[in-house]
């Protein structure tokens, strides 16, 4: 009897304990926005966002037959636009592969400057990067509608608006290394990822061989001026998935 009691006795102090416990959790779930949206293998979306380009030079010391000697710089910097699709690859809890290819409008001001004469000239280097990042994407645990993460990455590009005639000519092609953040923002229909990420680029993107400059050779001077250059970007993006 007094073991039936003591069961009786449980039963009841358990019953009120379940019936908290499912509460919380339904008041949780209410409160979680999209809660099983990172359990899909794949995901799709887009961005849209804004980049600043830079040039690095390194100079040669070239001096021309005429003893000018030229330096480059870009003194400022200019917004550019850029849009991205992504493809969101799920390999486990914690980590993503993502594919964001992308087009980057933007442009370049860049200032000569002849160190015995102080004669200056410039040159506005517009482009249009036709991007394919490739992303390994490091995500913290999900804090209700909030999951930080940490990206790094490669993300092969290639000019395609490349002009002749002009002081400074690039390459068609670049290559960067990339490292970023940002933070997924759960919505109720959609998340919202604001980004960071910083590319520094790898190679020479100076084409040193101008036979568009055969009949104007005095611009040759800044290219023989320059041993290479090497760009970077930072990208702020708003992703949509």
């Amino acid at each position: 009897m007094k073991r039936v009691k003591l069961i009786l006795l449980t039963l009841l102090a358990i019953i009120p304990m379940v019936s908290v416990s499912a509460q919380s959790r339904q008041l949780n779930d209410k409160l979680l926005n999209r809660p099983y949206a990172d359990m899909r293998r794949w995901h799709l979306g887009f961005a849209v966002g804004l980049h600043t380009q830079d040039l690095r030079f390194t100079h040669n010391g070239f001096i021309t037959p005429d003893g000018e000697s030229w330096f480059m710089e870009q003194p400022s910097f200019q917004p550019g636009f850029n849009v991205n699709g992504l493809f969101d690859l799920r390999l486990n809890d914690y980590f993503n592969v993502r594919f964001t290819p992308g087009l980057y409008f933007g442009n370049r001001d860049l200032r000569f400057h002849e160190v015995n004469t102080g004669a200056e000239e410039r040159q506005s280097l517009k482009s249009a990067y036709l991007a394919l990042p490739v992303d390994l994407k490091f995500s913290a645990m999900r804090l209700r509608n909030l999951r930080p993460y940490v990206t790094a990455g490669i993300m092969p590009a290639m000019d395609l608006t490349r002009k002749s005639g002009e002081y400074i000519k690039l390459k068609s092609s670049d290559f960067y290394l990339t490292c970023g953040f940002g933070c997924d923002l759960y919505l109720p229909y959609f998340k919202l990822i604001p980004e960071v990420k910083f590319c520094f680029g790898l190679v020479d993107v100076i084409d040193h061989d101008r036979p568009d400059l055969t009949d104007d050779p005095a611009k040759q001077k800044f290219t023989q001026s320059l041993k290479k250059a090497v760009s970077s970007m930072v990208v702020f993006s708003f992703y949509f998935e």
